[in-house]
C-alpha cells in the first residue's frame, strides 16, 4: 500500500462504490458453507446491526492509506482483520475504506502530539478485508481498551463505531513491558459507558500468534 498523505475526502472519493444508508454486524454460523440469500433464508446466516458509537475526540483528517500504522511504537503486536459485507446479501464489499485510530501502549494519541502513529486507511479487498499491523492499545483514565473505527464508501462515512478486547486477555497483555509501567487500570468494559452501548457485539474475535494476536471482526454494510 501507497504510505503517502491523502486528504480524508480525496481518498474516499477516489475509493469508489456506492452510497449506504447503515453499518451492520455480521455472524455466521462456523459449519455454513455459503454466503449470500439462500443461506440468510435458512438461517445459516444472519445479520444484525452493528452499534453506532462516538467517534470521540481524537479522530483527524488526512490519514495515511497504509497497512502498518506502528511507527516503531512499542508494544505487543496486534493484526487487525476487518471485513465490511453487504448485509443484504452477506457477500463482501471490495472497495470500501476503513479508517482506525487508537493510543499507545501509555494511554497517548497522536491527535494530541501532532503525530501520525497508530491511525490510518486501507481499502477492503475482494474479499472484504482491510487487515492492518498495529500494536495492542493501551488504556487511559474513564475508559476501557478500544480502538475507534470508520466505515466509508463513496466519499460516505457509513459507519462509526469502536472496537473492543475481553478484559481477560488484556490483562494478560498488560503484564508485560510497556504496558506494565501502568498499573491500576481503572475502567473495564462493565465500567465504560460507551461499552454498556452495545460494546459486546463490537468486541474483537482475538487468537494467539506468536508473541501477538490477530483481532478480527465483521461489519454489513447495506446498500
Amino acid at each position: 500500500m501507497d504510505d503517502h498523505r491523502v486528504t480524508r475526502r480525496g481518498s474516499l472519493i477516489k475509493l469508489g462504490g456506492a452510497g449506504l444508508a447503515a453499518v451492520l454486524g455480521w455472524k455466521a454460523v462456523e459449519e455454513a458453507s455459503g454466503a449470500g440469500p439462500a443461506a440468510v433464508a435458512s438461517g445459516a446466516v444472519s445479520c444484525v446491526l452493528s452499534p453506532e458509537q462516538t467517534e470521540g475526540p481524537y479522530y483527524l483528517e488526512g490519514d495515511k492509506v497504509r497497512r502498518n500504522v506502528t511507527e516503531g511504537r512499542p508494544g505487543v503486536p496486534l493484526t487487525l482483520k476487518l471485513t465490511v459485507l453487504d448485509v443484504s446479501t452477506c457477500k463482501p464489499i471490495k472497495g470500501a475504506a476503513v479508517d482506525i485510530w487508537h493510543c499507545d501502549a501509555v494511554g497517548a494519541y497522536a491527535a494530541v502530539t501532532n503525530a501520525t502513529f497508530l491511525r490510518g486507511i486501507q481499502r477492503t479487498d475482494g474479499k472484504g478485508a482491510a487487515t492492518f499491523k498495529t500494536i495492542y492499545p493501551g488504556w487511559y483514565q474513564g475508559r476501557t481498551v478500544h480502538i475507534h473505527v470508520k466505515v466509508s464508501l463513496g466519499g460516505n462515512v457509513v459507519h462509526t463505531g469502536q472496537l473492543y478486547f475481553a478484559d481477560s486477555v488484556t490483562d494478560k497483555v498488560y503484564t508485560r513491558s510497556p504496558y506494565s509501567s501502568r498499573p491500576g487500570r481503572s475502567t473495564r468494559n462493565p465500567d465504560d459507558s460507551i461499552y454498556r452501548n452495545g460494546g459486546s457485539r463490537s468486541t474483537l474475535k482475538l487468537r494467539k500468534v506468536g508473541t501477538g494476536y490477530t483481532g478480527s471482526i465483521t461489519m454489513g454494510v447495506q446498500r
